[in-house]
């Protein structure tokens, strides 16, 4: 199909087909109700809007299909108004958001551009990031409500857009179920150089076999590792440098379990094939090596019950002070001990010169 050039002069004829296929308007929708009708050309940016096969767009299997994606048209409502208040950035949006028919191709085009290299073309990554969340409801439903997570928690967060375009926590978690279904696919050395590209950008390593549920917030994202065999259920938060990792060199299962509705601070290192139970809350700083109960609060290193959480699922409240109290007593001890210490100290030393 030859694609419409309205902003294209006569000299750009010879540019890329990157650039070049980024003109193209005349989508296929992802569904009727979620149709593409830009009021006015933006100019191309980046790699642009490739062309989109009808074949594939038969195979969405999503809850849109039925009924109007409130999420996506609020994404489209935010880029329309935020394209009016920062001029300079239309282009941008244009091609990130709306030049698209459906969520599924805006993100994998923000993530083909964010993780694109001089061997994995944007491009390629598009075709990829197409082919399989096009043809996963699954994924489809979960990077729903992975951005809903983002918008409810994430105070920073001021719109689903703002998740979309800017979060790398998001970037990442989507990028890493991309790689968790090539590897069921028996697609692993394909997997695996995503999540070498996921490290590499993001600074999150994500094994493509680890299992991770919906409606999970990686807030900041820096740092966070998750080992082959972890399992991460719903509705779980963890916050900047978590680790879920595994201790020595055994096989088989070796990670951390998370419980849904956990909540896990920043610094936190969790270790070993240990269960962390629904609605715990670990946190900052903490170095879990044991199993923890269900509504259970744990901190220090290495980790100890402190408390008992009162809420569901922490993971949505992100109440993180709620272990303050034990802290300052901590922290009065702390300086009681060393107080004594150092009294002791003294007493000791001045008989030791006496002796001597």
């Amino acid at each position: 199909m030859e694609a419409d050039k309205p902003c294209m002069s006569s000299s750009t004829s010879s540019t890329t087909t990157t650039t070049a296929t980024s003109a193209t308007d005349t989508t296929v929708s992802c569904c009727s109700a979620l149709k593409c009708q830009p009021e006015r050309f933006f100019p191309i940016y980046a790699m642009g809007n490739l062309g989109i096969n009808s074949n594939s767009t038969a195979a969405v299997a999503s809850e849109a299909d039925s009924a109007v994606d409130s999420i996506w048209e609020a994404i489209r409502a935010e880029a329309k108004l935020e394209a009016e208040k920062e001029p300079i950035l239309s282009s941008f949006l244009y091609a990130s958001i709306l030049s698209h028919d459906c969520l599924e191709r805006a993100l994998g085009f923000v993530l083909a551009n964010r993780m694109q290299n001089p061997t994995l073309l944007a491009t390629q990554l598009m075709d990829i990031f197409d082919n399989v969340i096009m043809h996963d409801s699954g994924i489809q439903r979960s990077i729903r409500q992975d951005i809903q997570a983002f918008k409810d928690r994430d105070p920073s967060c001021a719109s689903y857009s703002w998740a979309l375009l800017y979060l790398k926590g998001y970037h990442s978690l989507q990028s890493y179920r991309v790689a968790n279904a090539l590897w069921n696919q028996g697609r692993r050395v394909l997997a695996l150089a995503l999540q070498s590209r996921i490290s590499e950008v993001f600074a999150v390593d994500i094994h493509p076999a680890a299992k991770i549920g919906e409606g999970i917030l990686l807030d900041h994202g820096t740092g966070v590792v998750i080992g082959e065999t972890a399992v991460v259920g719903n509705r779980v938060s963890l916050m900047q440098a978590v680790t879920l990792g595994g201790t020595g060199k055994e096989t088989g299962d070796r990670h951390p379990q998370i419980g849904q509705g956990a909540l896990i601070g920043a610094g936190a290192t969790i270790l070993g094939n240990i269960i962390v139970g629904e609605g715990a809350m670990i946190a900052a700083g903490s170095l879990v090596l044991k199993d923890i109960p269900p509504h259970s609060m744990v901190a220090g290193n290495p980790a100890m019950v402190v408390g008992r959480v009162e809420e569901q699922d922490p993971s949505m409240t992100m109440k993180h002070d709620a272990s303050r109290d034990y802290f300052e007593h901590m922290a009065t001890c702390c300086l009681e001990r060393r107080s004594n210490g150092c009294a002791e100290g003294q007493s000791n030393g001045i008989l030791h010169s006496r002796k001597n």
